[in-house]
């Protein structure tokens, strides 16, 4: 007996960004699937779909906010249930990968976490991950399976390019470490020369650098300040105020995820910068929302490269063959 069976692509989402999910579905043209959801008395986290999931395409869409580990076990059992239940393929979409910076060993005696979620991901029923500006590229590798990593960078520096690009810009990383990201936004922004803010980090204590200089010539110049994400906001703030030292024109800081940790928004609204510009990887309560800050929405880059997977197309198209 023979049978052609059709593709049938759901989507879910966890409760950690319902708004980004339902974005994302709308612009599929479908809508989230209904599922049960909540805690018992235990703080346990119990997931049902209230539909038949057997044989889809199913994807999976949950950003990694704070409480973080509710979240990422939250996405960990929906995975779970969706293969139990039968689902055909499973993607794990990430606009922001929890664990991300622990990408490797600082020092004797510490873990490697971003390899352990993409095991654990891998061990729930993963067969592919789809996440936004990983914290380094080599995460790609950590997951034993197809992983797309797609790049806000078009996003961002569209909106950057319409705004300032009558200015004299420079692009300037906040850390040697990122001079690659630096040079694929200098070619988007018409070959704006590069800078780099020279610094060390304090491996005894999380979020602290110390001893910013800037090298590189950014004297008259609108400096594009670029990041994967601002957490604490310490390192990209201080950074603006070297530039600014040395004769900047001005800073607009750029990030993909906003973190946004206390004492972020103070330190951002009082810092020199024009504009903070990131994108809506992560929920931002309206509590952490400011005048300065410019949220994109991520959601046609999330739709178009799971509408590529599902129909077996070429997600690196979306970047003109750059990944």
């Amino acid at each position: 007996m023979k049978r052609t069976t059709e593709k049938n692509l759901m989507v879910f989402s966890g409760r950690a960004h319902p708004e980004l999910a339902e974005e994302v579905a709308e612009l599929l043209g479908t809508g989230l699937v209904p599922q049960s959801a909540y805690e018992f008395a235990n703080s346990e986290i119990y997931v049902r779909y209230e539909e038949s999931v057997r044989g889809c395409d199913a994807f999976v869409i949950q950003s990694h906010t704070a409480p973080i580990n509710e979240w990422v076990m939250e996405h960990l059992i929906m995975v779970d249930a969706l293969k139990r239940a039968s689902a055909k393929r499973i993607t794990v979409v990430l606009p922001f990968y929890g664990y991300a910076r622990q990408d490797k060993k600082h020092r004797g005696r510490e873990p490697i976490s971003a390899r352990l979620m993409a095991d654990l991901f891998k061990t729930a029923g993963a067969d592919r991950l789809i996440a936004v500006d990983l914290h380094a590229d080599q995460i790609q590798g950590f997951f034993d399976g197809p992983v797309d990593h797609l790049m806000a960078l078009p996003v961002l520096a569209d909106h950057v390019k319409a705004r300032y690009g009558h200015e004299p810009l420079a692009v300037v990383s906040p850390d040697a470490g990122r001079i690659k990201v630096a040079e694929r936004w200098s070619a988007k922004l018409d070959g704006a020369p590069l800078a780099f803010i020279h610094k060390t980090r304090r491996t005894d204590r999380p979020n602290e650098t110390v001893a910013n200089r800037v090298v590189g010539e950014v004297e008259g110049r609108m400096c594009v300040l670029v990041d994967d994400m601002i957490d604490t906001g310490g390192t990209i703030v201080k950074a603006a105020d070297a530039l600014m030292v040395e004769g900047a024109k001005g800073v607009i800081i750029v990030a993909t995820h906003a973190i946004l940790s206390d004492p972020a928004v103070d330190r951002l609204k009082n810092s020199p910068a024009t504009e903070v510009v990131v994108c809506n990887t992560l929920p931002i309560p309206a509590d952490r929302q400011f005048d300065k800050l410019t949220c994109l929405s991520i959601a046609p880059l999330i739709s178009r490269a799971i509408r590529e997977v599902f129909e077996d197309g070429s997600v690196t198209s979306l970047f003109g063959g750059e990944t």
